[in-house]
């Protein structure tokens, strides 16, 4: 088929017409796709920024918030470790070097309601069957970010072996709970104060900056496309001409 627009003649096949205007569309979709992101991190970041602002929480405040209602907000006190309970959270990379977040049950009191810490990056040994030494002190001073959402997909089982420390893939919350004495609190405090081990956790790991430069990206590829069928058409459109 052949097309003339402003005075030239393009030949246009349907079924590459077809391919085009697919890759166009969904080249697009994924550039907006990327602005929507970009914008939900900008408030996600303004979200976290206003609770930080407001200071850390205390046992007793943080006692009174629901799960979503922690999420987010800063958290600073005294705790004691409830032993022997003690996950490593595997496949942590820090600075290229693969090791594990040592996770852990801290306690204000003997009896109060246990709040699960993230106590930062341990590297591992030479063997995977061999577990890192861990030296976790008896008293703490905890200074960090709670979030409530802190799962992940994995495939298989989520722990390895029974026994302590315990190897798991995800931080599935109730799952750990399930395995103290008392009931933990529903989520879990990144530690980003003074620690035996390195806090590493970033709230948001891929900033709105990075989402506008895949945008970017996928909007020029979109345009690319559509030049390049342009180019090819014309092409075309000027062989029929010759003939």
């Amino acid at each position: 088929m052949r097309v003339k627009i402003f005075g030239r003649y393009f030949g246009i096949h349907k079924v590459w017409l077809l391919i085009t205007v697919t890759a166009f569309i969904i080249l697009s979709k994924l550039g907006y796709w990327q602005l929507q992101r970009a914008e939900e991190k900008a408030i996600q970041l303004s979200q976290l920024e206003q609770l930080q602002q407001q200071g850390a929480l205390n046992w007793q405040q943080l006692a009174v918030l629901t799960k979503a209602q922690a999420d987010g907000v800063m958290f600073a006190g005294d705790g004691r470790w409830l032993r022997p309970y003690v996950w490593l959270l595997d496949n942590q990379i820090v600075d290229g070097k693969v090791g594990y977040d040592v996770i852990i049950p801290v306690q204000n009191t003997e009896k109060s309601r246990p709040l699960l810490v993230n106590l930062g990056w341990v590297a591992a040994g030479n063997s995977r069957a061999e577990l890192p030494e861990l030296a976790i002190p008896e008293h703490l001073q905890l200074h960090g970010l709670i979030r409530s959402e802190v799962g992940g997909f994995r495939l298989g089982a989520n722990t390895e072996a029974a026994g302590w420390p315990q190897r798991i893939q995800q931080p599935e919350l109730e799952q750990m709970a399930a395995q103290l004495p008392a009931s933990s609190y529903p989520f879990l405090l990144y530690q980003q104060g003074a620690s035996p081990f390195l806090p590493h956790y970033q709230a948001v790991v891929m900033p709105p900056e990075k989402h506008h430069g895949y945008a970017f990206q996928w909007f020029m590829l979109a345009i690319a496309v559509v030049a390049v069928a342009l180019a090819a058409a014309r092409r075309s459109g000027r062989e029929n001409e010759q003939e």
